[in-house]
């Protein structure tokens, strides 16, 4: 069995498998290289011989005990109807929300309107080593997804988006079930494609009050993680509330995840309460990673050392940043490795 697959059945390693959020990025110039030949981001994700071949550049280069797919958390607004551009220096930009019910009448058709992501996958697949490499599909949590939805560029501003909240909840609930029933739909299709394993990223989980985080992150990803299961989905599911770490316990014991994904600011205590529990992944600072040298490896043994001896899959807290040298990469994975 790979080894993510093995800790994900609850086997701790004698080293830990690897892999990186970002692994695919602009940090690798064969990366940059390979983005210049697609004019838009949204077509470069819906390109399916040029986002397997970003999904397999890290692959080759380092030799990760994972893949995870090349696309984006956004793909399910596209889907719904919603437009989606990514402007140079803002990130993305969504156009005015659809009718309700019109969202409502496509998010059962979310694989279907997503399978160049599917045929992805499928090339991916059939060019990995299965007994080495584990294939990861993946889509944005619900409330991550509905911020941008509703707020567009400004999503990252989480006081606007919570007012939508609290001045139109009966409008956040109606996307929110849009949503998740978009998800599923897409990551059934993902696995149908070769996906091995599959992630929600919520990567905007912090800061709330009670009791929205158990409103807006926790019953939107127990209604998520069941739907996907009522579709016939069996593979293993780790769950991403990032950010949320005061909360980590609520979250591991309410939602039927297999794995838990950790930020850089979890407390290496709770770690291994939580990993009594599941198997945990994360949570390497990027910055470290970034900065390299003897801070790196100091932070990589600190987190073997109480985390090590359970079942862990190593990775970062965040993503890997577009200015992280390469021999960063190289040092980190040496160290992990032993």
């Amino acid at each position: 069995m790979a080894p993510i697959l093995d800790v994900l059945s609850g086997k701790a390693q004698k080293r830990p498998p690897v892999w990186f959020m970002r692994q695919a990025g602009r940090y690798l110039p064969e990366y940059r290289e390979l983005r210049a030949s697609t004019s838009g981001f949204v077509d470069f994700c819906l390109t399916p011989e040029k986002a397997a071949e970003a999904t397999l550049q890290p692959i080759r280069r380092f030799g990760f005990d994972a893949a995870i797919l090349f696309s984006d958390i956004l793909m399910i607004p596209l889907a719904l109807g919603q437009d989606l551009t990514f402007a140079a220096g803002e990130g993305p930009v969504l156009g005015d929300l659809p009718d309700v019910s019109s969202m409502r009448d496509k998010a059962a058709q979310a694989g279907e309107a997503l399978k160049n992501v599917g045929e992805t996958l499928k090339i991916v697949r059939a060019a990995l080593d299965p007994s080495r490499t584990t294939l990861i599909g993946f889509c944005g949590g619900p409330w991550t997804v509905m911020t941008y939805m509703l707020n567009g560029r400004k999503a990252y501003d989480r006081s606007l988006i919570r007012a939508f909240v609290y001045e139109q909840p009966e409008l956040v609930a109606q996307v929110v079930d849009i949503v998740i029933e978009a998800s599923a739909h897409y990551l059934k299709m993902q696995a149908e494609s070769g996906a091995q394993v599959l992630k929600i990223f919520e990567s905007w989980a912090e800061g709330f009050p009670d009791p929205l985080f158990e409103q807006l992150v926790i019953e939107p990803h127990i209604k998520l993680v069941n739907r996907v299961r009522a579709l016939g989905v069996t593979l293993p599911i780790i769950g991403f509330p990032r950010g949320a770490e005061a909360r980590c316990h609520d979250y591991i014991d309410a939602v039927d995840v297999t794995a838990m994904a950790l930020g850089t600011a979890t407390p290496l205590k709770l770690g291994v309460e939580l990993q009594k529990k599941k198997p945990i992944q994360g949570a390497l600072d990027p910055v470290a990673l970034r900065s390299g040298g003897k801070a790196l490896d100091a932070q990589i043994d600190t987190i073997l050392d109480a985390w090590g001896q359970g079942p862990l899959i190593f990775n970062l807290g965040h993503g890997i940043f577009p200015d992280t040298p390469i021999a960063h990469v190289e040092q980190a994975l040496k160290r992990i490795r032993g």
